[in-house]
C-alpha cells in the first residue's frame, strides 16, 4: 500500500499535442524510477533522439545525485548527507555538499520570510508520525493502527528549533546543536531538486521540456508543436483516490516557464478507527492538516512552489491569501474538505476552465 500511495503521481502532464510534427522538433518521452520516492516523468523536443538521451542521462544522474545528497534514511558510502548530519547531532559539525548548504540555507530563508509552519528542524516530531504510518501500512503487522500520544509528540516538538540549525558557509558544515534534533527536508527537496535539475538542462541547451516528479511539474519554453504555444499540466482531483487517471482532474492549468506543486492529504496516509492521518504535520497542533484535499501553487521557481503548498495547506485560505498578497508571480488552488475549488485572482490566467487555451492565437 505505501508504493501505491508514493507512487500515485498528484499532478499528470496533458500535452494535448498532435502526434506528428511538421517542424524540425521530435518529442521524446521517459521515466526514472527509484528517486524521491516517486516516478519522474521527462518530456522534450529535441532535433535528434541522441540530444533527448544527453538531457534525459543529465536528468537521471542529477536526480540520482541529489537523492542520496537530500536522503534522511539511507547512508552511502562516500558521501555525507542529511542522515548523516542528523546522525551526528549534538556532536560536532557535519561537511556536506553546497547543495545541502544551499538547499537548508533555502529552506530557513523561506520559513523566515513566510512562515514556519514548515520548518526543516520538524523532524523529531515527523519522524514519529512517520513510524506509526509506516507500523500500520506494514501488512506483516497484525496490531490495530494507532495515533502518536499527545506527550510523545509534545516531548519531540522540544527538539524543533530552526535556530540551533547552523550552517557555516565557508567551511561548508551544518550541525544540530541539540543531540535530540534531526532534520526533514521533505517540504522542499523535491521541488528544490526538480529546479536545480532543470536549471541545468536549460544551460545544456535544451528549449522546450517538462518534468513531473510526483506533485511537482516544471517546465522550459513552450512544445514545439503546431498551433500549440503553452503546456497543459492536469491536477489530479483529490476524490480519484484509488486510481488515478488522465481523466480525473479537478483543472488543467497551461503556461510556460512555469513550476506547478500539489500538496495534499490523499498521497501519503493510513486510518485508524475510521479516521484518515495524512503526512503534513501542523508544528502548532503536532497534528496533519484537516482543512483541504490539496493545495496547488503556481510560481516560476518549484522550490518556492514546494514549500508554499505545505505551508498554505497548513492556513485557512484568508491567512494563506493574505501571506502571499505581495509576492510576485504566485498563484493558488484549494480544494476544500467539500471538494469546493478556491482560487487566487491571477489564477484565472492560467485556467482551462476560465477560457484559457493551449493554442496560438
Amino acid at each position: 500500500m505505501k508504493k501505491k500511495f508514493i507512487l500515485l503521481s498528484l499532478l499528470s502532464i496533458i500535452l494535448l499535442l498532435t502526434a506528428c510534427n511538421k517542424n524540425k522538433y521530435i518529442k521524446y518521452f521517459d521515466s526514472i524510477f527509484g528517486t524521491f520516492d516517486t516516478i519522474i516523468d521527462f518530456t522534450a523536443y529535441t532535433e535528434t533522439e541522441e540530444e533527448y538521451k544527453e538531457y534525459y542521462s543529465l536528468v537521471k544522474e542529477e536526480f540520482n545525485r541529489l537523492h542520496k545528497l537530500y536522503d534522511i534514511y539511507n547512508d552511502y558510502e562516500g558521501i555525507n548527507n542529511i542522515k548523516t548530519i542528523n546522525d551526528m547531532a549534538g556532536k560536532e559539525p557535519v561537511e556536506v555538499d553546497k547543495d545541502i548548504i544551499e538547499l537548508l540555507k533555502f529552506s530557513k530563508e523561506m520559513a523566515e520570510k513566510y512562515s514556519y509552519k514548515t520548518n526543516i528542524a520538524f523532524g523529531p516530531v515527523l519522524s514519529i508520525w512517520h513510524e506509526y504510518r509506516e507500523e500500520a501500512l506494514d501488512e506483516n503487522n497484525k496490531e490495530k493502527p494507532k495515533i502518536p500520544s499527545m506527550e510523545e509528540l509534545e516531548l519531540a516538538s522540544k527538539y524543533t528549533d530552526i535556530n540551533k540549525v547552523i550552517i557555516d558557509e565557508e567551511n561548508s558544515t551544518v550541525y544540530l546543536e541539540d543531540e535530540n534534533m534531526s532534520l526533514d527536508v521533505g517540504a522542499t527537496s523535491k521541488g528544490y531538486a526538480s529546479q536545480l535539475v532543470m536549471d541545468k538542462v536549460k544551460e545544456a541547451g535544451c528549449k522546450s521540456a517538462i518534468l513531473s516528479a510526483g506533485g511537482n511539474v516544471i517546465s522550459i519554453g513552450k512544445p514545439m508543436e503546431e498551433n500549440k504555444d503553452k503546456w497543459g499540466i492536469g491536477i489530479q482531483n483529490p476524490k480519484d483516490e484509488e486510481e488515478f487517471t488522465g481523466n480525473s482532474i479537478v483543472g488543467v492549468v497551461y503556461g510556460n516557464n512555469i513550476s506547478l506543486v500539489t500538496s495534499g492529504d490523499y498521497q501519503r496516509y493510513y486510518e485508524v478507527d475510521g479516521k484518515s492521518y495524512n503526512h503534513i504535520i501542523d508544528p502548532d497542533t503536532l497534528m496533519p492538516g484537516d482543512l483541504y484535499k490539496s493545495v496547488t501553487v503556481l510560481a516560476e521557481d518549484s522550490g518556492v512552489a514546494d514549500f508554499l503548498s505545505t505551508t498554505l495547506f497548513l492556513l485557512p485560505i484568508e491567512e494563506g491569501k493574505e501571506l502571499i498578497k505581495d509576492v510576485d508571480n504566485i498563484q493558488v488552488l484549494w480544494v476544500d474538505k467539500n471538494d469546493e475549488k478556491h482560487i487566487t485572482e491571477g489564477m484565472k490566467n492560467y485556467l482551462k476552465s476560465e477560457g484559457i487555451t493551449a493554442k496560438e492565437d
